[in-house]
């Protein structure tokens, strides 16, 4: 299969898309006429923390092993490992992201404190960790400056936290009361969002500083929300 108009005399190829019940689209689709191009010197694939499964509020990092908990996370693994060995295969630079949660501007606790949608639910020793959207494309900026055939790394801030936490604190910010503290159990959660529930994990992200080099803008919640909010 030869490379189409979207992959010809590309040089750096990001891998976005969630795989489905078939597996991973990309790869499905591309992977071949990614290798044909003979240009690609770099790929990276965005995947999840979700990876690590359950770790009753323990530490994980990059040797950790996978334990994925639900579906969606081993479809992530699987990906993964399609891509790792396809990189090796093809001589190609490929690496691994495992992102945390994703907020920035326009997508975090303070637009759902606008919306009135947001709730502080309680689950005693839960803790998630998040990053900052700005310092995903620095994580990114550094990989492609640096390839690291096979690299694995963990794209995640320094402070994993209660949502709770989180949301007081941007309540704080914008001089609104925060919401009722709900127990998890009564809380009116959909079913993806107690998938995230289930698992309960901090992640480290010192390779990302000690390989690439990276200095986060936003190393907790309390300097990405105040920079999303513009105080």
């Amino acid at each position: 299969m030869e490379p189409t108009n979207a992959v010809r005399d590309a040089t750096h190829v990001l891998l976005s898309i969630p795989p489905g019940s078939d597996g991973d689209p990309a790869f499905f689709h591309h992977a071949e006429q990614i290798a044909k191009t003979r240009t690609v010197k770099w790929v990276g694939y965005l995947s999840t923390t979700g990876v690590y499964g359950n770790r009753d509020g323990g530490w994980v990092d990059e040797a950790s092993d996978l334990r994925p908990s639900n579906l969606r996370s081993k479809r992530r693994v699987d990906a993964e490992r399609k891509w790792l060995r396809w990189g090796e295969y093809n001589g190609i630079p490929t690496q691994i992201f495992r992102l945390a949660g994703i907020y920035g501007p326009g997508r975090s606790v303070a637009d759902q404190i606008k919306a009135g949608t947001a709730m502080r639910v309680s689950k005693p020793g839960q803790a998630f960790s998040r990053i900052h959207v700005e310092d995903i494309a620095t994580v990114l900026a550094a990989s492609i400056a640096n390839p690291r055939p096979g690299g694995i790394y963990n794209v995640c801030d320094d402070e994993p936290a209660p949502s709770s936490e989180v949301t007081s604190y941007v309540c704080g910010l914008m001089n609104i009361a925060p919401p009722p503290l709900i127990p998890f159990e009564n809380a009116a959660l959909s079913p993806i969002s107690k998938s995230f529930w289930e698992d309960n994990r901090r992640v480290r992200n010192d390779k990302i500083k000690a390989e690439l080099g990276v200095k986060l803008a936003f190393p907790d919640y309390r300097t990405g929300m105040r920079a999303v909010l513009g105080t």
